[in-house]
């Protein structure tokens, strides 16, 4: 492509550009966003056709200076426009069909048009939108600017079609004007204009105009796909991954082997294309079709990355190769005690508002009154666990800090047992069982009136032991208010029974970001999962690498550059009309940037995202939409009004991989066929 670049620069593109066999005709309306131009037939034949949304170059003839001026107009052409004679026109055709006349040609027997009534019928008009200017700096290099400063009478114009190396030149300008450099400018397509592709009539090994994909337009930037069912967005998710793991593959540190003792800033990157870590891509998989092997799509990314590739489901498989995405909820206190207030989120009992403000947060080491009060909390909630059939994976060894009050409270109770065995007069109860820790904590609550805790209150300035977070706790163990009405209590954690596992006390949450942090590829099958449970993973994962990448950032270390992949995402998105900004995926779509982290995300409706995401994205990849609602949110971004009528025109069936994509870089919407990833 460099190449490419460097020879039209080198011809001219402002020169080579104004062929004679490229004429599409005369500007006779022009202004700063619109242009109206006279074209005839024979020059549409000539040039090959004017299809909706082709580029054409507008050339300036400057007639107050000895020589031309170097600039020309980009514009797109948008829709035929009428011409002045077309009144008289449409007036002289409809008097000739009367008369039975063949206006189709000259040369037909009996009547017949005239060749000079055939030439005026063969006049039209075409509108296009103004896209930018090409000029010459002071340099005398081809700069481009994505407006007109000024324009002249529309005479002074002769209108241009783009093709061949001039067209590639234009569809991959950068608004850095930097040269396109073929290890970060990926060809992604080539150019299509139209669904009746005449490249299928042609040879096959024809050479089109191709396009290609600035890969840090992706990295670190929110992405959009949006289209039907079947049309191709997720091989064009692929191409994504596959240009991502290209540039991955130069970059010239490992983050693994950084030295965090030094005080090189995580966010110093350098200025260049290719960045210095390579880059992590994480694919939450909602219909399984890059985790698995199908036989729509052929290839699937496991497969073509399998060195550097990791799988999780959430059920255990027959393929040994995928890991198990399930919490030891006893291991992992915090995850699995989010897990379960997930479930029980739309659950408005009041004797869940205080079970809900629990903290299991660990205190400091030092901490000693938070480490009392924590075991305290804990023993009770892993009680809880237990009566709800939350199996442990080992014999589990649980501690509680008591004063001579409690122990003289268990003596009086007849609870002896547990104070000799447990070693009471070291001022702690250590190593209870799950089950000695629910007698301990039976043998409290029923006697939490007792005149031992009014004088345990007396003597600590007023301070419970029984306090509220062990009240609410107790009530969710013993299944009874306070007031002595009977509730679900620890019946509610049921629901969480298919997040939790005793076969692992490690947490996969941190295993996908180490892997993610090496350059690694992780894929996350979530096409087994119910729709809950998928968005309980999806947010809990986010939510771990979003964390991990803001620790590193304050920190001032190296966070390489991590892809978030969300197909279906209007299953795990807010919605439109969402307006809290602190969930997980607006977070990243707002404060991503800053910490390297990318989103690319995939769905067929525009109007099922939230509004947020959608002002926060850079690069769009629109295909065939089937709805005018979808087609009056698009018009607020870009120019993509100018491709409403055929969006909502085409079908899905032949105009699969059929997009109009707008990268970061890129200063307009180009048409593209994407490649097909393989």
């Amino acid at each position: 492509m460099k190449a490419i670049l460097e020879k039209a620069l080198a011809n001219n593109i402002l020169e080579t550009s104004q062929q004679d066999n490229l004429l599409v005709g005369y500007p006779f309306y022009l202004d700063y966003q619109k242009a109206k131009i006279l074209t005839c037939d024979s020059w549409k034949h000539v040039v090959g056709g004017i299809p909706k949304g082709c580029f054409l170059l507008a050339f300036y003839k400057n007639p107050f200076e000895e020589i031309n001026s170097a600039e020309a107009i980009l514009l797109r052409v948008l829709n035929p426009c009428s011409i002045p004679s077309d009144d008289d026109i449409i007036s002289s055709k409809i008097e000739f069909y009367k008369e039975d006349v063949d206006i189709s040609t000259s040369n037909g027997k009996g009547k017949a048009l005239d060749d000079f009534t055939r030439f005026e019928y063969s006049f039209s008009g075409i509108e296009c939108t103004v896209l930018g200017t090409f000029y010459k700096n002071d340099n005398s290099e081809i700069e481009f600017g994505a407006d007109v400063d000024n324009f002249y009478s529309s005479h002074y114009y002769k209108v241009y079609k783009l093709t061949g190396e001039n067209l590639e030149y234009v569809v991959n300008i950068r608004d850095n004007d930097k040269p396109l450099d073929p290890k970060t400018n990926i060809e992604i397509g080539k150019v299509r204009y139209s669904s009746r592709d005449k490249r299928n009539g042609g040879s096959e090994n024809k050479e089109y105009e191709k396009v290609k994909l600035y890969t840090k337009d992706i990295l670190g930037k929110r992405t959009a796909l949006f289209g039907m069912t079947r049309t191709g967005k997720s091989n064009t998710v692929k191409k994504l991954i596959e240009a991502t793991e290209e540039l991955s593959d130069q970059a010239p540190m490992n983050l693994k082997s950084f030295d965090k003792t030094t005080n090189e800033s995580i966010n110093s990157f350098t200025e260049e294309d290719i960045p210095n870590y390579p880059a992590g891509q994480i694919i939450f998989d909602i219909n399984g079709e890059y985790a698995n092997k199908n036989l729509q799509d052929g290839t699937a990314i496991f497969e073509k990355y399998k060195p550097k590739t990791i799988r999780y489901s959430i059920l255990k498989k027959v393929d040994e190769d995928f890991r198990i995405m399930k919490v030891n909820f006893y291991a992992d206190v915090i995850t699995g005690f989010e897990y379960l207030l997930e479930y029980l989120d739309d659950d408005k009992s009041d004797y869940l508002n205080g079970f809900k403000v629990i903290d299991f947060k660990r205190p400091e080491q030092d901490d000693y009154s938070g480490w009392r009060k924590y075991n305290l909390k804990k023993s009770i909630y892993f009680c809880c666990l237990q009566k709800a059939g939350f199996k442990e994976s080992k014999k589990i060894a649980l501690k509680i800090k008591i004063n001579e009050q409690i122990i003289e409270l268990l003596n009086e109770v007849d609870c002896s047992e547990i104070l000799q065995k447990h070693n009471s007069k070291s001022g702690s109860l250590e190593k209870l069982t799950i089950q000695e820790a629910f007698l301990f904590w039976e043998t409290i609550w029923t006697n939490k009136d007792h005149k031992v805790f009014q004088t345990i209150k007396k003597n600590n300035k007023g301070k419970d032991w029984l306090t509220e977070e062990i009240r609410s706790l107790c009530v969710m163990l013993f299944q009874k208010k306070e007031t002595g009405q009977q509730v679900s209590g620890y019946s509610k954690f049921k629901v969480a029974l298919e997040l939790h596992t005793n076969d692992t006390d490690s947490s996969f949450q941190q295993d996908i970001v180490s892997h993610l942090r090496g350059g690694g590829i992780v894929i996350i099958d979530l096409s087994q999962g119910n729709p809950k449970v998928q968005r309980i993973f999806s947010t809990d994962i986010c939510k771990s690498i979003f964390r991990n990448s803001m620790d590193e950032f304050v920190k001032a270390r190296p966070n390489n550059f991590i892809q978030f992949y969300f197909e279906e995402a209007h299953n795990l998105f807010p919605k439109k009309d969402d307006k809290d900004l602190s969930q997980i995926y607006n977070r990243i779509a707002k404060e991503g940037a800053k910490l390297n982290l990318g989103m690319i995300y995939a769905t067929q409706e525009v109007s099922s995202i939230s509004s947020n995401i959608l002002k926060n994205t850079q690069n769009w990849f629109i295909a065939h939409l089937n709805n005018e609602d979808e087609i009056r949110e698009l018009r607020k971004f870009y120019d993509f009004s100018d491709f409403t009528d055929s969006l909502i025109r085409f079908s899905a069936k032949n105009d699969k991989g059929f997009v109009r994509m707008k990268t970061y870089s890129n200063p307009f919407v180009v048409p593209v066929q994407i490649d097909k990833f393989e």
